[in-house]
């Protein structure tokens, strides 16, 4: 009687392990596993932090306009790659977009999205999203470049990489607002 208990506790383990792994409902559980450890980003250490000099970067918008990324140079600049399918991409969204509401007439939010353009659409629709999302049609610069998504980028007015966090994080908060605040001020 004991094995019959072991094996069918094993294999409800296995059933909820495959709910949660490979069903909608998995996806959502990973995205608000995402949004509850999600930290503040911080500042890389002065001597580590690299220099992009290189703007050269061709994006393009939804509606495939193109946007050079030489534009935003001697701005401040948040960078930020993501995906539709990406669990802790999506779970920090919801801080992106209360950023981009307070800073985004300040800071130049570059979101690049690595998605199919009607997928993006229809996701930025569904949670009424209006931060502005570009598509590579060149290669990004080697400073910003990443195999990872969600990685965020926050560049100085000089050029400085002052934030690369990689993973999910609480871009809305006490942390992020100084960073930028001093940044703008410099």
């Amino acid at each position: 009687m004991k094995l019959k208990k072991e094996n069918l506790s094993n294999f409800a383990f296995i059933i909820v392990l495959a709910l949660l792994l490979f069903t909608p409902l998995g996806f959502h559980i990973r995205v608000l596993t995402s949004r509850i450890f999600s930290f503040s980003p911080y500042t890389i250490d002065k001597e580590d932090q690299l220099i992009l000099s290189c703007y050269n970067w061709k994006l393009s918008n939804a509606r495939g306009e193109v946007f050079n990324f030489k534009d935003v140079e001697g701005k401040v600049v948040l960078v930020n790659y993501w995906a539709t399918w990406c669990p802790p991409c999506v779970g920090e969204m919801p801080s992106l977009q209360e950023l981009y509401n307070e800073y985004g007439d300040k800071v130049e939010f570059v979101f690049v999205a690595h998605d199919e353009g009607e997928k993006v659409k229809d996701f930025m629709s569904k949670k009424e999203y209006n931060f502005p999302v570009y598509f590579e049609k060149s290669s990004s610069p080697i400073v910003l470049s990443t195999k990872s998504i969600p990685t965020t980028f926050i560049i100085d007015k000089k050029g400085k990489i002052v934030v690369r966090k990689t993973g999910a994080a609480d871009w809305n908060g006490n942390s992020t607002w100084e960073i930028l605040e001093r940044l703008l001020a410099e």
